[in-house]
């Protein structure tokens, strides 16, 4: 796996081709800076997995055997030594300090979203030490000090009853969720809910009289609101009455690409005027031109150049596989998921290559910062996108 990881590495810098000055200097800014990742995942493992080939043989439904993959790859890999191993050498080699984890499942079922959840509030437990789980800002430093990642969690979407009777009620969960440790949601996921509509629709109706009150409590409570995978009009709409910062946790800049998920000039200064920021993702079909970490780069310098160095971040959508899973025998082909479109055809996807995707691999975080460094920024700014960004948003989430 180490050989996988230079392999990584030296992609990337065949990309940048940083002059020793400049590798020298990100190296080493990296290192001793905070780096928050806005949205990704946390290094998932392998190996055999049994009970998953059991559901399988015994015909277990979709969702069943998505949840035991996910279970095993979160935490039940996790039994072999070796695999810890890995996950902390994985760490290691990305330097990053702390992740706003995926920690719950697309929609809005909040059962749903408990199980994922669940997983990732077990690993911090399993794994102790690797992780601690963060749920207020001032607990970070000391995670950094004690040489543990930290887990921040957000889910992707927000948690609603089956059953709704009146608007207070219905937006309970959102307590419930923060008190379990939540602290960023997705108003949507690419489809219409009951909040907005999502990035994937043809029609772009933006926020409804419910999701105004979603979004203040959020404000209220102190959750963010994650328009990532919202609609245009939704993305500015929230940004425009919410009461406080309102992000774009894994996206790119819409002036340079044309993605249904890349956001534009109109609706990042919105997200700008409102506090927030908007990550800039490591997906190349998101990015276009060049898509590799020069394209990331890009978005990255165009969003800091023109709406300021505090309104821009890496959210990288991206996370590493450390093994892959057997379960001893061939998994079902299903359907996709409404609210998944993750692929559609045109994105660039069927003709991206290996080495544009490792290239922005989450290994590759350092090379994120020796990039801007070549690019001409400073220190401090460059501290600023890397996580700093991300520390004043929690921070000031959680005033009253």
């Amino acid at each position: 796996m180490q050989a996988r990881f230079e392999e990584i590495r030296k992609i990337g810098l065949d990309v940048l081709k940083p002059d020793e000055k400049s590798l020298r200097h990100g190296l080493e800014l990296h290192a001793e800076s905070y780096v928050f990742d806005a949205y990704g995942f946390s290094p998932t493992g392998g190996g055999k997995a049994p009970r998953l080939g059991e559901l399988i043989s015994g015909g277990a439904s979709r969702d069943e055997i998505t949840r035991a993959l996910e279970e095993f790859r979160m935490i039940g890999c996790f039994d072999d030594p070796q695999m810890v191993k890995l996950l902390k050498e994985a760490w290691d080699f990305a330097g990053v300090d702390c992740n706003f984890q995926n920690s719950g499942l697309e929609g809005n079922d909040a059962v749903e979203m408990l199980f994922r959840l669940s997983c990732y509030t077990n690993a911090a437990d399993k794994l102790a030490g690797v992780y601690e789980r963060a749920v207020y800002p001032q607990q970070l430093a000391g995670i950094k000090s004690r040489g543990h990642r930290a887990m921040y969690m957000t889910t992707n979407g927000v948690p609603l009853p089956d059953r709704m009777v009146s608007v207070q009620e219905s937006l309970n969960l959102i307590g419930v969720f923060f008190r379990l440790g939540v602290r960023m949601m997705h108003l949507t996921y690419n489809r219409r809910n009951l909040i907005g509509d999502g990035c994937a629709e043809m029609n772009d109706g933006g926020l409804s009289d419910f999701g105004r009150e979603v979004i203040w409590e959020m404000n209220r409570t102190g959750v963010i609101p994650d328009a990532a995978h919202s609609g245009q009009k939704t993305t500015y709409e929230a940004a425009k009455i919410s009461r406080k910062p309102v992000v774009v946790s894994h996206s790119a800049a819409g002036a340079l690409s044309d993605h249904y998920r890349a956001k534009s000039d109109e609706v990042i200064q919105a997200v700008k005027e409102s506090g927030g920021f908007i990550g800039i993702c490591a997906h190349p079909p998101f990015l276009q031109g060049s898509r590799d970490l020069n394209a990331m780069l890009d978005h990255i310098e165009y969003v800091a150049r023109k709406f300021g160095v505090d309104h821009v971040a890496v959210g990288t959508d991206n996370g590493l596989s450390l093994a892959d899973v057997d379960a001893g025998c061939e998994f079902p082909a299903t359907r996709p998921i409404l609210e998944q479109f993750w692929t559609p055809p045109g994105t660039g996807w069927e003709t991206m290559t290996p080495e544009q995707y490792d290239s922005v691999n989450w290994l590759n975080w350092p090379l994120y910062t020796v990039g801007l460094v070549q690019r001409g920024f400073t220190d401090d700014e460059i501290r600023k996108i890397i996580g700093g960004n991300v520390l004043r948003v929690i921070t000031e989430t959680l005033e009253k």
